[in-house]
């Protein structure tokens, strides 16, 4: 990868001096002034998903010094070197290999049979487990068919196969889904009031398995589970019932995971991009191994898509010049997803890792503070929810707030027709209120019910939510984010910020779990006072 600074490019002084023009002009304007400008800005990606983004403050020239941009920062030689496996994750020293998971063999990147052999031997074992237990040949200890699958992992390990198992619930098997993330214990309370462990599979997820909400939870019900068999500490009981997802083979033989039972997990793959992994077992017995192979196809294409598209047909280059347009040059902050499905509700949560765990950085590649801005603050919510809260300061709010306006053409079934027709004529109108306003057509006494629009998004229409188009959908997203880090000249694929917390925490626990006052003492006022406050009632 170049290091290049952005803003000494070109393109980027380019893009300064004509924002003082372009932002004179309002999207009504850009409508007006290209007729055609719905062709001009969309791209329709092979009839599965329409990628309309027409409503943003962009015309062809802006769009010329962006892909400028992209060319100045050498965009297109990061993505090569990613996909043949360079050494791109420099602070860990790693290759960056998640499109490796969901290759196509008709095109092999990535030229290392050793890795697709070790790939090709996870998506069997995926496939092996799945099976037995969605049809019944995995029993418990006393016999009884699994009913519930509980996964024991956080972030990476939670978040994408929670989104994609909600996304594609319409699809779901007869298994009891439970994901056990949080160390509150309220959660594993609930968890174990719910399931029988006789009928119950544990999938303890963690790429190093030291992760300490993960271990922590994994410990806690394997001493649940071994009370309930009254301390019967037989290995084959436990291999009926334990499995695990990990790059530390040897940590989770000392947790007692029988060999077989332990998948690994390549160390070149971070946890927000790894739900086409080994962490993906979950989903697979959720919707069934072939279900997870379309998903793994849909993004393979994307891929694909990704790598041999010119810049300016290429949806996640696209994207992410336009998320750069807006947080650098109009000082936006936040976008806002917001899918009109209600499957689709945790969807906003993993774009939100997926953007800020990757770019939410302040040093660039050549080791310097940045002075401009990264990650935007992804938040959101489903439609129509939303619009009865937080829409109301996208319409007459003094921030410009870009979005991402997500929702599929076919619903999952044909029952109540016309409520999907309300939910897409929500969808459009949204989008339609937000860029153009209704400022022609109320009165000026009526000043408060001022819509003044040009307010900008992206429209993404998915033909119908299918575990392929999926895959589609979240591989364009991952690369959007890889681009932005490209041309922001950051690396996006580390995550050192979360280290600092932890080692904070594990000192923390060790010192209020000591009771001694001197080692209290050591920390500022505010943490001292906190520690005291809670040790008055523990």
């Amino acid at each position: 990868m170049k290091n290049i600074d952005p803003t000494k490019t070109f393109s980027w002084k380019y893009l300064k001096k004509h924002f003082q023009e372009i932002k004179k002009i309002t999207i009504n304007d850009l409508f007006i002034q290209d007729p055609n400008r719905f062709n001009n800005f969309s791209i329709n990606f092979e009839n599965k998903i329409l990628f309309d983004y027409s409503k943003n403050i962009i015309n062809q020239k802006t769009l010329s010094y962006l892909i400028n941009l992209a060319k100045e920062t050498k965009c297109f030689s990061s993505i090569y070197s990613m996909f043949y496996g360079k050494k791109i994750n420099v602070t860990e020293k790693k290759s960056v290999l998640h499109t490796a998971l969901r290759y196509n063999h008709n095109i092999l990147f990535l030229k290392n049979k050793e890795i697709y052999n070790m790939i090709d031997n996870i998506l069997k074992k995926i496939k092996n487990i799945s099976n037995d237990i969605i049809l019944g040949r995995w029993k418990g200890y006393t016999n009884k068919k699994i009913k519930n699958i509980i996964n024991i992992g956080i972030g990476g390990s939670q978040l994408g196969p929670l989104m994609v198992t909600e996304t594609l619930k319409e699809y779901k098997n007869k298994l009891n889904l439970f994901f056990l993330a949080n160390i509150d214990p309220i959660q594993i309370i609930n968890l174990i009031n719910q399931i029988n462990p006789e009928e119950s599979v544990f999938i303890i997820a963690s790429k190093t398995f030291n992760t300490q909400e993960t271990i922590t939870n994994a410990l806690s019900i394997k001493k649940w589970f071994i009370n309930h068999i009254n301390g019967d500490l037989n290995k084959n009981i436990f291999s009926k019932h334990f499995i695990a997802v990990t790059n530390n083979i040897d940590a989770a033989i000392d947790f007692g995971i029988n060999k077989k039972n332990i998948l690994p997990l390549l160390s070149e793959i971070g946890g927000r991009f790894s739900l086409w992994s080994s962490i993906g077992l979950i989903i697979s017995l959720s919707i069934g191994f072939n279900n997870f192979e379309k998903l793994l196809q849909g993004a393979s294409e994307m891929d694909y898509h990704f790598f041999s598209t010119p810049l300016d047909k290429n949806i996640p280059i696209i994207m992410a010049l336009i998320s750069i347009w807006y947080s650098n040059f109009w000082n936006t902050e936040t976008e806002a997803i917001i899918p009109y499905c209600d499957n689709m509700r945790f969807l906003p949560s993993y774009l939100q890792q997926l953007n800020m765990e990757s770019n939410g950085k302040s040093i660039d590649r050549n080791g310097n503070k940045i002075l401009y801005q990264t990650s935007p603050i992804i938040w959101g919510d489903v439609g129509t929810n939303g619009q009865h809260s937080f829409f109301q300061m996208l319409h007459q709010g003094t921030k410009i707030i870009p979005c991402d306006f997500i929702a599929a053409a076919i619903p999952y079934n044909n029952k109540y027709k016309d409520h999907h027709l309300k939910l897409i004529s929500n969808y459009i109108a949204q989008t339609k209120a937000l860029a153009f306003g209704n400022i022609k057509n109320i009165h000026k006494n009526n000043i408060y019910k001022f819509c003044f629009g040009n307010k900008p998004s992206n429209s993404i229409f998915l033909k119908k939510i299918t575990p392929y188009n999926l895959g589609l959908l979240i591989s364009f997203y991952e690369h959007k984010v890889f681009v932005q880090g490209i041309i922001l000249n950051i690396f996006s694929f580390d995550q050192w910020g979360v280290e600092l917390g932890k080692k904070i925490t594990n000192f923390l626990v060790e010192d209020i779990n000591s009771n001694i006052q001197e080692k209290i003492n050591q920390y500022d006022c505010s943490s001292k006072g906190i520690i005291n406050f809670y040790k008055n009632f523990n």
